[in-house]
């Protein structure tokens, strides 16, 4: 079939058979849910012909300053990025860490015979998930969330996941809380009105006592500047339970909307702090599941987490003792996470996956919250990065606007 062809009987249905969550979007956004019949035949007109690797760069808006750990950030990493190629010339690429030596053996192979429409990428192509949801968007012409399903919303809530501890030198030695508020207002002015404050400054950065008052102080600051915007905390599980209530009772006025890993997760703990959470009336969710539980033996539906870290998830979740899942996008999989969120969904969480610190990877990430639904909030990294074209990305209030362009819409520098 002709490509020009093709992109014509691609679709069908007609406005009544919009997918979910067509109602979000714009007139202009709106089309016809995609065949999968019709796809699969022009997904197997198109063959592997090249793959390459790029080295991109990230350029973040700032110098990131210090984590718990005492290192400072910085401006960004650098990655690879694979860039298939049709034989009939359609490119798309995104992040994969796929070696030269593995990624030869899909040169020739039928886009048909790695990706299907109903279930994203096979097992097999898993280190080209990325990439190819990019190429096979770059063929049909269509963003990935079209690919998806549109079963969210084409705006997408995202907080800034940037704000570390500004606030102190390389030394510990204190810079000001105003150095912090200027990150939060760079943020605030990129379209950022969500930011997660890195918690945690007595474990390596301060005397402990003095970090935990720092910690409080900052987020009453925040609040205090930013009053109409939310506020995630994240403490990488540096607090005792018993230090963590404290935080609690200090910034109880201060209406946190997620906490995140306070502690090393576990059932006594975590009812501890949602009892103490009631008690004080702090109206916070709590987010867990990026970190723990060790790797898998093999991949598996959840990825490289362990059985036992995602069976203790949904324990916890099935007690009311955590709100959202965190677990990071590639660590389970762009296509496995398209296959797990209903379990998400049944279990009653939402999903906010990790995405730091690569900045294509919030808007891959938006993607899957437009086209599958139920991911709460998109982690964001203010910047970009060497080699590929953001405009096409847009804020609104707060939101992240998913565009209408193909693939991820993160355009390659030819």
């Amino acid at each position: 079939m002709k490509r020009r062809t093709f992109l014509k009987s691609v679709v069908v249905g007609s406005a009544a058979g919009f997918c979910k969550g067509d109602e979000h979007l714009t007139a202009s956004t709106t089309r016809p849910a995609l065949d999968p019949a019709v796809v699969a035949r022009e997904l197997a007109a198109h063959r592997i012909a090249k793959i390459e690797a790029r080295r991109s760069n990230d350029r973040y808006a700032r110098s990131i300053g210090r984590n718990r750990t005492g290192k400072r950030v910085g401006r960004g990493f650098g990655r690879q990025i694979r860039v298939l190629t049709t034989d009939q010339g359609v490119k798309g690429g995104a992040m994969s860490g796929l070696p030269d030596s593995e990624a030869r053996r899909f040169v020739g192979a039928k886009v048909s015979d790695l990706f299907d429409l109903t279930h994203g990428t096979a097992d097999e192509a898993a280190p080209l998930d990325l990439p190819l949801h990019d190429l096979v968007g770059h063929i049909l012409n269509r963003p990935v969330c079209d690919l998806l399903g549109n079963h969210g919303t084409r705006k997408v809530p995202i907080y800034s996941a940037a704000i570390y501890f500004d606030d102190l030198e390389e030394t510990g030695k204190l810079r000001g809380i105003d150095r912090l508020l200027t990150s939060c207002q760079d943020d605030y002015d990129s379209g950022y009105r969500a930011f997660k404050l890195k918690l945690g400054r007595g474990l390596h950065c301060m005397p402990k006592r003095e970090g935990q008052r720092r910690d409080i102080e900052i987020t009453l600051a925040v609040r205090e500047r930013f009053g109409e915007c939310k506020i995630v905390v994240d403490a990488n599980d540096s607090y005792s339970v018993e230090d963590f209530l404290a935080y609690v009772t200090g910034v109880k006025d201060s209406g946190l909307y997620i906490i995140e890993e306070p502690f090393s997760e576990n059932r006594d703990d975590l009812r501890r702090l949602r009892d103490h959470m009631a008690k004080v009336g702090c109206k916070a969710l709590i987010m867990e599941g990026e970190s723990g539980g060790g790797p898998a033996e093999r991949p598996w539906r959840y990825g490289s987490y362990s059985r036992k870290h995602i069976e203790q998830l949904f324990a916890l979740a099935d007690e009311q003792l955590v709100d959202v899942f965190n677990m990071d996008l590639a660590g389970v999989g762009f296509t496995r996470w398209r296959r797990v969120m209903d379990e998400l969904v049944k279990a009653g969480v939402t999903a906010s996956p990790h995405t730091w610190a690569g900045t294509p990877r919030p808007y891959y990430c938006a993607h899957l919250a437009a086209g599958v639904g139920n991911v709460l909030i998109v982690e964001g990294i203010p910047g970009t990065a060497t080699g590929m074209d953001y405009s096409a990305w847009q804020f609104d209030d707060g939101n992240v606007v998913v565009p209408d362009a193909p693939g991820f819409g993160l355009r390659l520098s030819s």
